[in-house]
């Protein structure tokens, strides 16, 4: 175990960065230190640099990335700008936002061993640190499975994992949970807190995420527009809400509770929770008086599912469906019916079969066994090109389908090959730019334009072919608050407008606020399907998933006791049920709000 006498491990001084032919600095000003052992998050809104600060502890930039730099980066007593990279490496260690652009080994085993190999450790050593950060991150068992063949969130795992075994004193995190599924992200942060009480790590992680954070970290750097705008404690942050928002950050679900609680005048607003469990006692304490008569009250009615499920014919349907990859078994048996018009959420813990089930709704993928219908009819001997008239697939990752010089020339890519007439095919690129508000980019190259608006450009690519089902691979990964509203906008009127959505993502408050029906793989396997609310109150099956519910869900089963409805999954349903009883007293007189949608 090192020294945990506290010392001074980071200081920005006056740092300034312009990217080469950038037009202003992407950080203007910074001044900050950091102290061992700290966890600091780093949050703010997309583009505000919060990356290009990341990159300058361990100086990626400006060494690999020149640019123009003032002002100095002192990391572990070095200056940034006088030690190389190679030397930075073994005291930071840096895992970016996308974790394909540090994976190197053809196999798991020879990428978590890559770091250490390089640095010249011997090969029981190499070992020991293999076995050790894959165990750390879950990856435990996957040694010799090659590395192209993990999903997007194992492979943020494998990233995770070849830092850790660098051993190095200062960990920088890039969104390092934004594509695992919700127990990963708890995993991964519980093995970030045990390394470091045990090696006196010091922690900088970039997050969008509060809920993440607001209980671990020591302190809070909110950045924008490349400056520092606020630096404090998380509880000082997040349960002043309305700052929170002002600085495009999403509050931690119970804080809103808090706060709505705190302008119905209930409590001061000194006394909004950081926690559940702080919420769990500020509930109790408010309920008290009310518990007998908030016993009595029925459960939360589910939310209505939209259209009837076997309306024929079904949008999709699948039946005993099997994939193999080699002699890793992806699907076990699926069958699954959607019918047309549906906005179905599709969960499960990373690797569970997701993306390989909605691959097959469009033939990049094929059975290994069973069969896949798509507005009834059979997917086998149907082409990629004639079932993308039908189904719209939008990746996980938006830069694996971009490949165009221009936005209007992507989105109308698929078109010129479609033989559709040119004056008809400009005429719907246009309608689609305008749909999805990228008109004004539209002669702008693609790598140009923010993560926000590639997702954005994929998804009008896809829509111009006008198909009737819509899949949408983790629409909201690595983007704000703000981005990730206005995504779900775009995908809610799709919906609204008569798309099918099929929606895969990891963010259960997206879930629950926009998804009209879960699914949850497990395994390879369906092991639920219901609403959200049906869904998320089901304790047992969704961590046997390697899944949690929304914040506020987590919230009303720590006070089944008093009486508080199964099957909240939203803030405003918690709080009008409270309200309700704080309202009623003991009169008894205490009805179920949930399908009210706030507080009458």
């Amino acid at each position: 175990m090192r020294d945990t006498k506290a010392i001074r491990v980071i200081e920005v001084d006056s740092l300034s960065y312009k990217y080469p032919k950038g037009p202003t600095y992407s950080l203007k000003d910074v001044n900050f230190q950091v102290d061992s052992p700290r966890f600091v998050a780093i949050m703010g809104p997309t583009g505000a640099g919060k990356t290009t600060l990341a990159m300058t502890l361990n100086g990626l930039i400006p060494q690999l990335f020149e640019g123009d730099l003032e002002g100095y980066i002192s990391v572990m007593g070095m200056d940034t700008q006088r030690f190389r990279v190679q030397t930075l490496v073994s005291k930071v260690g840096l895992v970016m936002q996308d974790p394909e652009t540090q994976i190197f080994g053809i196999t798991v085993k020879e990428d978590v061993a890559f770091g250490p190999g390089n640095i010249g450790l011997d090969a029981k050593k190499i070992r020991e640190r293999i076995d050790d950060s894959l165990r750390i991150v879950r990856l435990t068992g996957y040694e010799d499975r090659f590395t192209s063949e993990l999903s997007g969130g194992e492979k943020q795992r494998l990233a995770i994992a070849g830092i850790l075994a660098m051993d190095p004193e200062i960990l920088v995190l890039d969104e390092p949970t934004s594509e695992l599924d919700p127990l990963g992200r708890e995993e991964i942060y519980k093995a970030i807190d045990n390394l470091q009480r045990e090696r006196n790590l010091t922690i900088l992680a970039v997050e969008h995420s509060s809920e993440d954070v607001a209980e671990r970290a020591d302190e809070v750097i909110v950045v924008n527009s490349g400056a520092v705008v606020w630096r404090g404690y998380p509880r000082d942050l997040f349960c002043n809400v309305p700052l929170t928002r002002e600085f495009g950050i999403r509050p931690p679900q119970v804080c809103e509770f808090g706060w709505k609680l705190h302008e119905l005048g209930y409590i001061k607003s000194s006394d909004v929770p950081l926690t559940i469990a702080e919420a769990a006692e500020l509930a109790r304490t408010l309920l008290a008086p009310a518990a007998g008569p908030l016993k009595a009250q029925p459960p939360v009615a589910p939310t209505p599912v939209a259209p009837t499920r076997s309306s024929p014919p079904a949008a999709v349907l699948v039946k005993d469906l099997e994939h193999d990859y080699g002699n890793v078994k992806a699907l076990r048996g699926v069958n699954l019916e959607i019918a047309k018009g549906e906005f179905v959420a599709l969960i499960g813990q990373n690797g569970a079969g997701k993306t390989t089930l909605v691959k097959h709704f469009n033939n990049l993928l094929k059975p290994t066994r069973g069969t896949v219908y798509i507005d009834g009819i059979d997917t086998t001997g149907q082409t990629i090109g004639s079932l993308s008239r039908r189904v719209g697939y939008v990746f996980q990752n938006p830069d694996h389908q971009i490949f165009c010089s221009t936005v209007r020339e992507e989105v109308g890519y698929g078109l010129r090959h479609s033989g559709l007439l040119e004056e008809e095919a400009a005429q719907r690129v246009q309608a689609v730019l305008e749909f999805v508000n990228l008109q004004g980019v539209a002669d702008r190259h693609p790598f140009t334009l923010g993560k926000g608006e590639r997702q954005r450009l994929a998804v009008a690519s896809v829509l111009a072919m006008r198909p009737n089902i819509l899949v949408i691979d983790e629409p909201t990964t690595g983007q704000d608050w703000i981005g990730a509203e206005h995504m779900m906008g775009l995908v809610k009127n799709l919906h609204e407008s008569g798309h099918t959505i099929i929606m895969i993502t990891h963010d259960m408050r997206i879930v629950a606020e926009y998804a009209e029906r879960v699914v949850v793989m497990h395994r390879g396997r369906i092991v639920a399907d219901g609403t959200p609310s049906e869904v998320f109150s089901q304790r047992d099956m969704l961590r046997e998933a390697y899944l949690t519910p929304p914040q506020i869900s987590q919230l009303a089963t720590e006070l089944e006791d008093l009486g508080m409805p199964s099957g909240i999954t939203t803030v405003d349903e918690a709080v009008a049920v409270v309200s309700r009883a704080l309202t009623v007293g003991l009169s008894g007189d205490i009805r179920d709000q949930r399908t009210c949608g706030g507080i009458d």
